[in-house]
């Protein structure tokens, strides 16, 4: 059994309550993370407790067995299928008091994560958060422009009171601590290599997407919404057309934009929301990976399609930046240069060769990219939050430290 180890060398298992206001089965990119950390962590052998909203239909199965509290939520604009938790400072006052946890771990910044950081810090319990999603630029995309900077002042005000905010990459770092956010810490993610895997390739769903021989199959996996810059995917995809007749545009996904897209390019094949194996099976029979979002934390996709060994066009930050080499294993376009973006897709769809060279060798650095890793890494920044007690003098007691025999 995995154990995290103190300064003074102790084996111990940790009560952890880790509260989010999105979980699996529901789709994209926080869930998933969300859900792989709670398993990985209870493999380990630490006891945890899981706060999130009630789901629609609710669900509530979960590998490894955390302990579960529903709150009431309501659906988010324009994102009907999240939700907002809530439950009140109060009342996570009293459940902590009666189970008390040796840390608290704040997953989304909504008013569940704003009330459980308010009540650790109450009962001096070490608190640490992650940070996931742009909100503050995504105001930007959906008419909210002049909120931009509230909305970065509550993130900094709800991050700032944390023992660490956690994030994927050392440009996030950066970003965050260029907006006064403090105590920073890079903790990475993995992909599930087994999964993701070019062996999934499959010729019969080539042939419902109209493809019969050496069609190239031009991919987006992701949120059909404004912040994922889709007209520049749109735009690459077709001049990838004026070189190649034989593209075919392939989007996996749903969302705000799904019908306009739909009415407006019926030769695009839509497949709607997809998971697992099923997903998998999608990326692996595609040839080209096209990603123009400047929104992204750190983008899940990148490493699905790096390691369903993809050809990738994207910018030249997030995951990408962290993890691919221009020219070696993807084409990277300076960020927000969408004109060297359209050129870089123009490339792939005229050389086959770049491209095949591109797709082993992204294969190649996905293949080193664990989760095993990221929770080491994860379970070292929990041990440290609690030894340390950084911020209102949290400490771990004696009696609160659930030591293995």
């Amino acid at each position: 059994m995995n154990a995290i180890h103190d300064a003074r060398g102790t084996s111990r298992r940790l009560r952890v309550a880790v509260v989010t206001e999105t979980y699996p089965p529901e789709i994209n990119g926080v869930a998933r993370t969300a859900g792989l950390m709670v398993e990985a962590l209870c493999a380990r052998g630490h006891e945890l407790q899981l706060v999130r909203p009630r789901q629609k239909p609710e669900t509530a199965a979960l590998n490894g067995s955390p302990r579960l509290r529903l709150t009431k939520g309501v659906p988010i604009p324009r994102y009907s299928n999240l939700q907002i938790g809530l439950l009140s400072r109060a009342s996570f006052v009293r459940e902590w008091r009666d189970w008390r946890p040796d840390l608290v771990h704040v997953v989304t910044e909504g008013p569940l994560g704003w009330n459980a950081v308010a009540a650790a810090r109450e009962l001096r319990i070490p608190v640490t958060s992650d940070f996931h999603t742009n909100f503050h630029t995504y105001s930007r995309h959906y008419g909210f422009g002049m909120l931009a900077g509230l909305v970065a002042r509550y993130l900094r005000a709800l991050h700032n009171r944390a023992d660490c905010t956690m994030v994927p990459t050392a440009q996030m770092k950066a970003e965050l601590e260029a907006l006064a956010f403090e105590r920073v810490l890079i903790v990475g993610r993995g992909v599930d290599a087994q999964l993701f895997n070019p062996g999934r390739r499959s010729a019969e769903l080539r042939a419902a997407w109209g493809c019969r021989g050496r069609e190239t199959v031009v991919l987006h996996v992701g949120r059909l919404a404004p912040e994922k810059n889709l007209e520049l995917f749109i735009d690459a995809a077709d001049a990838m057309s004026a070189v190649d007749p034989q593209v075919r545009v392939v989007l996996v996904g749903d969302g705000p934009q799904g019908p306009l897209l739909r009415a407006r390019h019926p030769d695009f094949v839509f497949a709607g929301m997809r998971s697992g194996e099923d997903l998998a099976a999608h990326y692996a029979s595609a040839d080209v990976f096209l990603f123009p979002s400047t929104t992204e934390t750190f983008g899940n996709v990148t490493l699905e399609a790096m390691a369903s060994g993809l050809a990738i066009v994207a910018y030249d930050c997030a995951a990408a930046q962290q993890y691919l080499r221009h020219r070696v294993s993807a084409l990277l376009a300076p960020t927000g240069d969408a004109a060297e973006f359209v050129r870089a897709a123009e490339a792939l769809a005229a050389d086959r060769d770049l491209r095949s060279q591109l797709r082993q060798e992204a294969r190649r650095a996905a293949e080193a990219i664990t989760w095993e890793r990221a929770f080491d890494d994860l379970e070292r920044a929990l041990a440290a939050a609690v030894e340390s007690g950084r911020g209102k003098g949290a400490r771990v007691s004696q009696e609160s430290a659930h030591v293995e025999t």
